[in-house]
């Protein structure tokens, strides 16, 4: 359970997030209506909507209104929701459930599964377009917005640290040296890397200095890795209902922060991280007590 005023600002973000999203993408009567269907299909099949919210708390912090950065929160979701439908298809995780519901490929089709995720990141990048038409954001922000999300959704991101998290899959990791960063590799790459750039994106928005963006990547590099360990963590000790999936790491012989360094030590590192994020925000002073408090929540959380 998150702790107040952490619920509140969350649940109210949360909830501008979605109305964006509604707002933004096309309905399932679109022509053609499939791959509409498709895309809003995973789109709201529920998540936390950490990365939007995160777009919006970079901006806030920066002393900016939050609604100035909702096509580009609505966008990050999106992009983060692709990597998913992509990730659950037979050629890579090969998953038939994602957050208790049949995954994309199941209902609609690999085909379809496929397009709908190339669909989403495409209108990502309409959305984030559209930031410049709104009032408060410098037009000079937006290249400078997108290539951000490019670079932490592309190959020296997300996408580069699926292709390492495919290369050591089915225990082939054993077989490799340096586990220890190979591991960090992975999932600076694969998980951090977009948590990173949805606080820089929302910071560039609202006009952050090179300080506070460094500031807020340093921050959100550290959650990102805090994050992954305690999904690591989850995995081993949580009720699968409640994660919405089937299987589990151990069973795949993934590279997993638990499978080098056990429970115990893993949540000790997830701790450190999540201490060296807040330290982080010192130059934000106050401003900074929400997200200091998700730092927190990342790896207290049960799901």
């Amino acid at each position: 359970m998150m702790p107040e005023p952490l619920h509140t600002y969350f649940e109210s973000r949360r909830k501008m997030a979605e109305q964006a999203l509604n707002q933004y993408m096309d309905t399932t009567k679109s022509h053609p209506e499939v791959i509409h269907e498709a895309m809003r299909y995973s789109v709201f099949a529920g998540g936390k909507r950490l990365r939007p919210v995160l777009v919006l708390a970079g901006a806030e912090i920066c002393g900016q209104r939050p609604d100035i950065a909702l096509p580009t929160a609505a966008a990050m979701e999106m992009i983060h929701t692709y990597s998913l439908v992509h990730d659950d298809l037979p050629a890579m995780d090969d998953d038939d459930l994602r957050r208790g519901r049949p995954t994309n490929h199941k209902v609609y089709g690999e085909a379809i599964a496929i397009l709908a995720g190339d669909g989403l990141l495409t209108k990502a990048f309409e959305l984030i377009a559209k930031n410049a038409k709104i009032r408060g954001v410098r037009p000079q922000a937006v290249p400078a917005v997108a290539a951000i999300i490019a670079h932490g959704a592309g190959t020296f991101g997300m996408i580069g640290g699926q292709v390492l998290d495919i290369q050591v899959e089915g225990g082939k990791w054993q077989k490799m040296k340096d586990h220890a960063s190979l591991l960090q590799n992975i999932h600076r790459h694969k998980t951090a890397a977009l948590i990173r750039a949805s606080l820089q994106a929302g910071a560039t928005l609202a006009g952050a200095s090179p300080k506070q963006l460094s500031a807020l990547g340093e921050y959100g590099e550290k959650i990102g890795l805090a994050f992954q360990i305690a999904d690591d963590v989850l995995d081993v000790i949580a009720d699968k209902k409640k994660l919405g999936k089937r299987g589990s790491d151990a069973k795949n012989k993934k590279l997993t922060f638990p499978a080098l360094y056990g429970l115990e030590e893993s949540q000790r590192k997830a701790q450190l991280l999540v201490e060296e994020a807040k330290s982080a925000l010192e130059l934000f002073g106050r401003r900074a007590q929400v997200l200091k408090q998700l730092a927190n929540y990342i790896i207290e959380r049960d799901h």
